[in-house]
């Protein structure tokens, strides 16, 4: 069975490392120290995931057996559902209750147990028509009306799904607020990610050294230069900025660069906690949690996966007779189901 890793990395504008130099103006320091705290959050982020992944190897170590049974049990059911759909034994309305059987099966595996279901659901999930002329080649009476998928997205769903689709798709003030920003916050990184070229001419008028008559100072930015431009031809892009905010006394230009780095490093910081949020009480988080109550929680979790497969290999024996899977489609019907 897969193990879906549901991590998805921060991200990153510039590599970051501890840089103790102290002084500088306000925007140097600001960005000195917010290159810190992010990379405090990454030493934190990279703990937390090595102790999740110990948390899940002893997870699947107690509940991998029973999971498994669920698994096999529910990929043994396609078989008899797919060949129920070969007989002319059931109605339309009964063919559709099966292949809804068989996406809510392929479903399952996939979101409770990372499988890749992916051949079944792409096999059995509704098609929609891709542009008005096909749509309108199937209803010939209707000519001049788009029946295209853009123009009904989910119509061609069943009911429940659309309903879903409807609910997935409807969206809050502060959610289109919340993406825009984020939109916003994309296009300043782009932005910050090509700005390499700008710092090294900042760079350039500062420490070139045909513009220093000290030959002492002239031999220390022939060094520097070197450097900036060993980064700059390397695109590293962090070598530039480290160099900027070193750079000593920093003009109105320099610091303005430093402060719109400062921002975006913010940003990142928001992100990673986030982003350790996730790990730390994603499905199999067991931090905060005592080491009895953890017990407790997956003797629980065992029971109720041996029960699962014991039902759901219950309702593979009744898929083997026809009329039986025709009583199970009325059971389910009737109890507002459209799954197992």
């Amino acid at each position: 069975m897969e193990e879906v890793d549901s991590s998805s990395p921060a991200p990153i504008i510039v590599p970051v490392r501890a840089n103790e130099q102290a002084g500088g103006s306000a925007a140097q320091q600001a960005f000195r120290q917010a290159i810190l705290d992010v990379e405090n959050l990454r030493q934190r982020l990279r703990d937390l995931r090595t102790e999740q992944a110990e948390a899940r190897r002893r997870y699947w170590q107690q509940v991998g057996p029973a999971a498994s049974a669920v698994v096999a049990a529910r990929r043994a059911l396609f078989p008899a559902l797919e060949e129920a759909l070969l007989l002319s034994y059931f109605s339309r309305l009964e063919e559709q209750q099966i292949t809804d059987l068989i996406l809510g099966n392929a479903r399952t595996l996939a979101e409770r147990f990372g499988e890749d279901e992916s051949a079944i659901i792409g096999k059995y999930a509704p098609a929609t028509p891709r542009n008005g002329a096909n749509s309108t080649a199937q209803n010939p009476g209707k000519a001049g009306v788009d029946y295209s998928a853009e123009a009904t997205p989910h119509a061609t769903l069943p009911p429940h799904e659309q309903a879903a689709h409807a609910r997935a798709h409807r969206k809050t003030k502060a959610q289109r607020a919340q993406e825009a920003a984020e939109r916003a916050a994309q296009a300043e990184q782009k932005q910050l990610e090509s700005n390499a070229k700008t710092i090294y001419r900042q760079l350039a008028r500062a420490h070139h050294p045909d513009l220093e008559q000290d030959p002492t100072k002239q031999a220390d930015k022939t060094a520097q230069m070197q450097r900036i431009t060993e980064a700059y031809e390397a695109d590293d892009l962090y070598t530039l900025l480290q160099l900027l905010a070193e750079s000593g006394p920093a003009d109105a230009e320099s610091d303005d660069v430093l402060a719109r780095y400062t921002q975006a490093l913010l940003q990142q910081q928001v992100a990673l906690k986030q982003e350790m949020n996730e790990v730390k009480y994603g499905p199999h988080g067991f931090q905060g949690t005592s080491a009895k109550k953890q017990e407790a929680e997956l003797r629980q979790l065992k029971r109720d996966l041996r029960a699962e497969a014991e039902y759901v290999q219950h309702v593979g024996r009744l898929l083997q007779a026809p009329e039986s899977l025709r009583d199970l489609l009325r059971q389910l019907a009737a109890e507002g189901l459209d799954t197992i």
